[in-house]
């Protein structure tokens, strides 16, 4: 429900409020910024949370959570985070719970211009160190690449398909998120297996294919004597290591080459192994940003950012263009950051933010391989239909930032992304001359539509079916993912002793707006459904594969919902409406989400900076999704590193 605040599950009489204890009498310094901050909280802000609060979450009755632990006034900075989530919570009437004593306008008010008062840390050229990584994690791990950024990598390099067959470990993931996070990046033995496999099929592959339809063909096709290997050798590892290669690396990749001739093999076959070693090496799985033994805040190479802009974008490696940029140290001003930043994302390989980070974000990953509805009850779920709902997915978060639309298309717009399967499906005209511009019935078009039930990501048929059972719909599940994938917020799991959702939902009601009644009357349960609950309600016209539909077995469809806010809405496009409303909520988490992807790390305190002059930049170029690109791409945190000091 919270950040690091998973423990609130009970009706809680004022959990919101997360942080109130006995706070003890402080002494303030007139020189401490934050003083009169947090002089106002123990004279005006505390007794009101002291009041509401302290019956519920204080001591050993504190259901799970001890107020005591965030709301010491020293501690004030150190639970922004906290902070922020409480102050987002009373504004939207969810906290206090319904059936508990309620905080008046005034006491509100007070809280809320408190909270907005915060001082400016003034941390926006700071990264996270070893002093304040205890409170804030932000160094970024060295990490390996992750198995998209992998196969990515290979077919650029390459361009030989790598044999499915040679299965490379998927990752979980960590950060924000994402598998780019370096602490959830381990290596097996199994990885080298494959890494062994992939490096030893795709160069034998790019020898017998004798043409130049490959970098590694073309220069494989060049050596005749050492000096062509040499060359050869050091031009290839050039590219897969994603800097300039040492003298010293070409002679030990020409002893490799030496020996493998002198156990019989030819010259190019010989370097083909050292080809072979290139793509196994550490230089090329591992993101290597070298440190000085000083440690400490660094600013990175012209060809490591070359690589953390090449793993953004295209979750992949560098091209020719870029590297020489490196090379000529033409990254090194915002103005050439975002030259080379608008070329690839004009490039197909900028596919990779809709299908890596997007899938990613919306939780669809594994959505072909996961998502197995009943087949008796929807036959017309396969295989075909599958891919293309993922598709739909890739296309609609790829083409927010490569037509350089508005951020707030993600949740409505007026068009789709389909083919002549999906907008068959849908049940659109397919007749429309939209479609009709190609023979190629499977041809992805924006599709312009005439009403909003479709359009933005919750409509998205993948997400739908995503969450949903196998035979069923079901708005809770519904509900939690937007709470959680789009407006950021945060849904404990159930506390002891209630049972699973699935369990929990009666067969004998009605209907399942009836049964999920059960979870509103448990109080244990009201806080979190309340919220959730009305939002799947919303969504109801869909059913379990994301075909609209308006009565099920015979009785109308009820998609009606009123959120604890007050506020009311019925189906789809009034739902959209109301989050639209909420856009600041949606934007701030999209932001995090991508600028976490960016990083690969978790984010922290020094990284609110750049979210916030995201979020300006937002709104002083109506909602172009591209100046948040843009924004993080020159950032101090993207284009600089934190380096442990050396040990002595």
């Amino acid at each position: 429900m919270f950040p690091a605040i998973s423990l609130l599950r009970t009706p809680l009489c004022c959990a919101v409020f997360l942080a109130v204890v006995s706070v003890p009498t402080l002494s303030f310094s007139d020189d401490d910024p934050f003083a009169k901050w947090r002089k106002h909280y123990q004279e005006a802000i505390y007794p009101i949370l002291d009041q509401a609060c302290s019956e519920c979450h204080r001591g050993a009755d504190s259901e799970g959570f001890d107020m005591d632990q965030f709301g010491a006034a020293k501690d004030l900075q150190k639970n922004a985070t906290v902070w922020e989530e409480v102050a987002k919570r009373v504004r939207l009437n969810e906290m206090p719970p319904e059936g508990s004593p309620q905080l008046n306008d005034q006491q509100k008010a007070l809280v809320h211009r408190w909270f907005d008062s915060r001082p400016d840390d003034n941390e926006c050229a700071k990264l996270a160190n070893e002093e304040t990584q205890a409170w804030y994690r932000g160094v970024v791990m060295s990490r390996r690449l992750t198995r998209t950024e992998y196969l990515n990598a290979i077919r650029d390099l390459v361009r030989m398909p790598v044999d499915e067959s040679l299965e490379v470990p998927s990752d979980g993931s960590g950060g924000e998120g994402f598998d780019t996070a370096g602490d959830a990046l381990f290596t097996s033995a199994l990885h080298i297996e494959q890494y062994l496999a992939v490096s030893n099929q795709v160069i034998q592959d790019a020898m017998q294919s004798g043409g130049d339809t490959s970098l590694a063909s073309r220069l494989l096709n060049t050596v005749s004597n050492e000096g062509d290997a040499r060359e050869a050798m050091e031009q290839f590892a050039r590219r897969a290591w994603r800097r300039p290669v040492e003298t010293s690396e070409v002679d030990r990749l020409t002893t490799l080459m030496n020996a493998s001739q002198q156990s019989g093999l030819s010259i190019r076959e010989a370097t083909a192994d050292a080809f072979k070693a290139i793509l196994v090496s550490p230089n090329f799985l591992f993101v290597v940003e070298t440190e000085s033994e000083a440690g400490g805040v660094q600013p990175l190479t012209p060809h490591q950012l070359a690589t953390r802009l090449a793993l953004f974008l295209w979750s992949s490696v560098p091209d020719e263009t870029l590297m020489k940029a490196a090379d000529a140290n033409e990254l090194a001003t915002d103005e050439q950051i975002l030259t080379q930043m608008h070329r690839m994302l004009a490039d197909g390989r900028s596919r990779a933010l809709g299908e890596n980070f997007g899938l990613q974000w919306l939780g669809l990953s594994q959505f072909e391989g996961e998502s197995k509805p009943d087949a008796n009850l929807f036959p017309d779920f396969d295989e075909r239909l599958a891919a293309a709902m993922r598709e739909e997915a890739v296309r609609t978060v790829w083409n927010v930032f490569r037509d350089d639309r508005p951020l707030m298309e993600l949740i409505d717009a007026d068009s789709i992304h389909a083919n002549a399967t999906l907008a068959s499906y849908y049940g659109l005209d397919v007749s429309d001359p939209e479609l009709k511009q190609t023979d190629d019935s499977e041809t992805w078009q924006r599709i312009p539509l005439t009403d909003r039930r479709r359009g933005g990501v919750i409509t998205l048929a993948a997400v739908l079916t995503r969450s949903s059972y196998g035979h069923r719909t079901s708005p809770v599940l519904r509900g939690r993912w937007v709470l959680e994938e789009v407006l950021g917020g945060r849904v404990p799991p159930p506390p002891p002793g209630v049972p699973a959702l699935e369990e929990a939902e009666a067969d004998h009601a009605a209907t399942l707006r009836e049964q999920l009644e059960i979870h509103r009357k448990n109080p244990q349960c009201a806080a979190c459904h309340n919220r959730m609950d009305p939002i799947g309600f919303g969504l109801e016209n869909f059913d379990a594969i994301g075909r609209w539909r308006t009565e099920q077995d015979g009785l109308a469809i009820d998609s009606s919902g009123k959120l604890p806010s007050g506020e009311t809405f019925s189906g789809p496009e009034e739902l959209k409406q109301l989050l639209l409303r909420r856009s600041g909520e949606f934007k701030k988490h999209f932001v995090k989400k991508l600028y976490g992807f960016a990083l690969g790390r978790s984010l922290n305190k020094f990284d609110n900076c750049v979210v916030d002059e995201c979020l300006e930049a937002l709104d002083e170029n109506d909602q172009r999704a591209t100046v948040v690109l843009e924004t993080i791409v020159t950032s101090y945190p993207f284009r600089n590193r934190y380096f442990k000091p050396a040990t002595p």
